[in-house]
């Protein structure tokens, strides 16, 4: 075949050594911009141009900080990264483009299974989505678990807009962070800014991840708009919770 594409510009994004670690730092939690500094050892206005870049391509998204309204919270999209990797290598040969099936990798070894533990501050909404999300994806494979640094209720529109995509968080209860503070885990994700910045440490974590998640039950409006904003949680929630299912399956202990 003959070789007339013209070198793609994404290709061109992600050559650059600064942009590259940027995105290995946003690919499993997001980040304000000074611990982005921190990870590229460079100066803020350096990091500042390089996430521009990367927002200009929407790979990168940012959200202020719902804890303290001075901070900016930078996310990596996965999905919309998934797809131009996968329309680059398309440009070469239509096989690159394919997605390997990953469901039938083991999830730990020595049948031993992953723990997950979702924080956030009233664990009524986004936590509780979460803990459900998983928990329906990975059934008995992963023992996930939810909790708050201050206990209320399961929010009735999370449980609502669960059901609407076939699952179940009816029987959930809304559980205290300490009940959870001397377990180990694989993960302990905050899914609130609240949450993360009040709780930064977790003792029993391995792996220490946020998403800066708006929060649907702060929204006020008509009921149509406090529905929407549960709706676009949980689809955030499913988009990001896929990805960490596959991380949790290519993990053998």
């Amino acid at each position: 075949m003959d070789a007339t594409s013209a070198f793609p510009p994404f290709l061109k994004l992600l050559a650059d050594e600064q942009r590259w670690k940027l995105l290995e730092a946003l690919a499993y939690s997001d980040r304000r911009v000074q611990e982005l500094v921190g990870v590229l050892q460079q100066p803020q206005n350096l990091v500042s141009y390089h996430l521009r870049k990367l927002r200009e391509f929407a790979l990168v998204k940012e959200r202020r900080s719902a804890a303290d309204r001075r901070d900016v919270y930078y996310s990596l999209d996965l999905d919309r990264l998934k797809g131009m990797l996968m329309s680059t290598g398309e440009i070469l040969h239509p096989g690159l483009g394919s997605e390997p099936d990953t469901r039938e990798l083991p999830l730990t070894e020595a049948g031993r299974r992953g723990r997950v533990l979702f924080l956030c501050t009233h664990n009524s909404a986004r936590s509780q989505m979460a803990e459900g999300i998983l928990r329906h994806m990975a059934g008995d494979q992963v023992e996930v678990r939810s909790a708050g640094t201050e206990v209320t209720r399961v929010h009735p529109l999370a449980i609502k807009t669960m059901a609407a995509r076939g699952i179940d968080i009816g029987g959930q209860r809304s559980k205290p962070l300490d009940e959870f503070i001397d377990q180990p885990f694989d993960y302990v994700i905050s899914v609130c800014d609240n949450a993360r910045e009040s709780c930064p440490i977790f003792p029993g974590a391995r792996n220490r991840i946020h998403w800066s998640i708006p929060d649907p039950s702060g929204v006020e409006g008509t009921d149509k708009e406090r529905e929407t904003a549960f709706e676009r949680a949980a689809d955030d929630l499913l988009t990001r919770i896929r990805y960490l299912f596959s991380l949790l399956q290519r993990h053998r202990g």
